[in-house]
C-alpha cells in the first residue's frame, strides 16, 4: 500500500443496519442508502398532532376567566391525566446521591424562604407599595398569546416530571 492510498476495507462505505435508520425517509432520500432517514422512534405526524392539541388546549385555557369553574376544571384535567399516566407507567427510579451538596441546598432553601416571606408579607400588609409576586407577574402574562405560551410551558414541565 502506498502513501495516500486507502485499503479497500477502509474505503468501502459502511452499510446501514436496521437499527441505524427509520423506515420512513426524509423527502428526497432513498430508503435503502441510510442517508436522509428519521431517527429511530421519530414520529413527526404524531408529534405535530400532539403539539397542536397542547397549543389549542392552552389557548382555550388562557381564555378562561381567572378563578372560574371552567378554569378550575381545565387546570385539573391535565393534572389528572398526567397523574394517571404517572401511576400507570411509573418511571425508573433514579438512585439517590451518595452525598448532598449542603452549600447548594442551602442556597435553594434561602431562595424558597425568601419567596415565601415575600408572598406572606404582601398578603399581610396588603399595600400597593409591596405587591405580591402574582400582582407583579399578572400584567406581564395578561395578553392571551403570552398566557397561552406560559400554559404550554407549564404543561411541558408537567410532562417532563411525569417522564422523569
Amino acid at each position: 500500500m502506498t502513501a495516500g492510498n486507502v485499503s479497500s476495507d477502509e474505503a468501502a462505505p459502511k452499510r446501514a443496519t436496521s437499527a441505524d435508520h427509520h423506515p420512513v425517509p426524509f423527502s428526497g432520500g432513498d430508503a435503502g442508502d441510510g442517508r436522509g432517514q428519521l431517527p429511530a422512534g421519530a414520529r413527526p405526524a404524531r408529534n405535530a398532532i400532539v403539539a397542536a392539541a397542547v397549543i389549542g388546549y392552552a389557548w382555550l385555557l388562557g381564555g378562561a376567566a381567572p378563578f372560574s369553574t371552567r378554569a378550575l376544571i381545565e387546570v385539573l384535567l391535565p393534572g389528572a391525566v398526567l397523574g394517571v399516566i404517572a401511576y400507570a407507567r411509573p418511571p425508573e427510579r433514579i438512585p439517590a446521591p451518595e452525598s448532598v451538596d449542603t452549600l447548594g441546598l442551602s442556597y435553594w432553601i434561602i431562595a424558597v424562604a425568601l419567596l415565601f416571606e415575600w408572598e406572606a408579607s404582601a398578603v399581610r400588609d396588603d399595600r400597593p407599595w409591596h405587591p405580591s409576586l402574582t400582582d407583579l407577574i399578572n400584567p406581564l402574562i395578561a395578553p392571551h398569546p403570552i398566557k397561552t405560551a406560559a400554559i404550554v410551558v407549564w404543561l411541558m414541565a408537567g410532562w417532563a416530571l411525569v417522564r422523569r
